[in-house]
């Protein structure tokens, strides 16, 4: 087995070379080896003109992680906490007292103006656009959870908006930070199985984490008191409250969430994008178990709940010297074949990615997991040097990037084309079976122009984006 010597960069048209943008950033991410003090944590070690002042838009759940690491082991001024939940929220309240409480966001961004330097984002999923962009047009820094949008119009005007604004951004893919990542990107790109013309990517969600099918409740319960219902929809479209709803089934449900793709595919498909250096895919078709994104009777599309399961398949154009790509996705119990040269011992990741060589195959799981060669133990094999820079960590990253030191390599210029490729993988649940051809300089469905209408949202009054 031989390591295939560098390969020159591969450029997508009307745009710089994706490898070659993540070469710099990735260089400029290693001066902030040199960790500031900042960084480093501790009480006699980060000076208080060092901290950066945070608020955060949904400080429950993911929020509240992200603000342990942020604001705890990180030492930054953890501002104002916007949360409409507050049972949710009430442990993230209890860790930063001292921060000012609001359920509105866009009265916090209001009247704290002066006294936010950076914002996490942290809401389900249809808030993402909004709170982000009401973020940015305020000047400040955004890490924003993933998916970056609920639709690939918004992820594609969130990236231009944080352009112009100059603004440092970050997306919370926490596993492009991750060790097996920088691995699979070596390994990929030095040719270590080959030229990878095949790709399977695989979730065990939404089964195992909520259910996705069903119709619409009936039922009117009354709101707990300690959530602010109409808040918390935003800028989507009114409807009662139900438990089926709050606080993690939204993801089943297109009007607030992205389901499976969404939740796990910009951590999964995040794997290949970047080591295969894809872009936009030509093609998308998606086949799909259950009722969502069925024709209905009545000719009209179910916009309820995401399918029981999904497998997609995406096709990507050669890339220069890169032949094409076929990447296929698999979610709600679906997994590709296990691989015959796999062990007995061995088994796929529940989460995870296949890479398919021409000359052997390799798997990773979620996040930033380790690869593994198949089967393991090749005799002789030479693996590549390291050649990209490590991170400091996710949201080391981001924070050291607000204070002028590096740049955050999930920024919105990366992770917003990798949103939107996840995100074309709904659209085409939407009709599933047919092949959509997209057309991504246009942002748009050439083929089937009803899917069109999907691309953009529409959003409730006071909730433009």
């Amino acid at each position: 087995m031989k390591v295939r010597p560098g390969k020159p960069e591969a450029r997508l048209p009307n745009s710089p070379s994706r490898r070659s943008f993540l070469t710099k950033t990735a260089q400029v991410s290693a001066a902030a080896m040199i960790v500031p003090r900042y960084v480093l944590g501790g009480p006699s070690q980060t000076a208080p003109s060092d901290r950066l002042n945070i608020a955060a838009i949904g400080a429950g759940g993911m929020g509240g992680g992200d603000l342990d690491e942020l604001g705890l082991e990180l030492q930054q001024n953890v501002v104002a906490l916007c949360d409409v939940d507050e049972r949710r929220a009430a442990p993230t309240f209890a860790k930063f007292p001292q921060a000012r409480r609001y359920q509105d966001f866009r009265v916090m961004l209001e009247k704290m103006d002066d006294q936010i330097d950076a914002v996490v984002v942290a809401t389900p999923d249809h808030v993402h656009a909004v709170a982000t962009m009401a973020a940015i047009r305020r000047g400040k820094h955004v890490y924003c959870e993933k998916p970056l949008t609920r639709t690939i119009g918004e992820a594609r005007k969130v990236a231009a908006a944080a352009r112009q604004a100059g603004v440092v951004t970050q997306m919370g893919n926490q596993g492009h930070a991750n060790e097996g990542a920088r691995l699979t990107n070596e390994w990929i790109q030095a040719g270590v199985i080959g030229e990878v013309r095949e790709v399977h990517v695989f979730t065990d969600r939404p089964g195992t984490h909520w259910k996705q099918g069903g119709p619409r409740p009936a039922e009117t319960p009354s709101v707990p008191p300690e959530l602010a219902w109409d808040l918390w929809l935003g800028p989507a479209p009114e409807r009662p409250y139900h438990p089926a709803y709050v606080p993690v089934a939204w993801r089943a449900w297109w009007d607030f969430g992205t389901g499976p793709l969404g939740d796990m595919g910009c951590h999964i498909i995040d794997h290949p994008f970047w080591a295969l250096d894809l872009g936009p895919p030509t093609t998308v078709q998606a086949y799909v178990t259950g009722p969502a994104g069925l024709v209905l009777p009545d000719g009209q599309l179910n916009r309820e709940t995401f399918p029981h399961s999904a497998m997609i398949t995406y096709d990507f154009p050669a890339r220069g010297d890169q032949p094409p790509v076929r990447m296929i996705w698999y979610d709600g119990g679906l997994m590709p074949a296990k691989p015959p040269e796999m062990t007995d011992q061995c088994t796929l990741p529940s989460d995870g990615v296949l890479f398919v060589g021409s000359e052997g195959k390799m798997y990773c799981g979620s996040h930033g997991g380790m690869p593994h060669l198949i089967p393991t133990g090749w005799a002789g094999l030479q693996l590549p040097p390291q050649t990209m820079p490590r991170s400091i960590g996710h949201r080391a990253e981001w924070i050291a990037a607000c204070k002028g030191s590096g740049t955050p390599v999930s920024n919105f210029e990366y992770s917003g084309p990798l949103t939107e490729v996840v995100l074309l993988g709904n659209l085409a649940v939407r009709a599933p079976g047919r092949r959509l051809q997209g057309d991504s300089s246009n942002l748009r469905v050439s083929n089937i122009p009803e899917l069109n209408r999907f691309i953009h949202p529409e959003y409730r009054e006071g909730w433009a984006l």
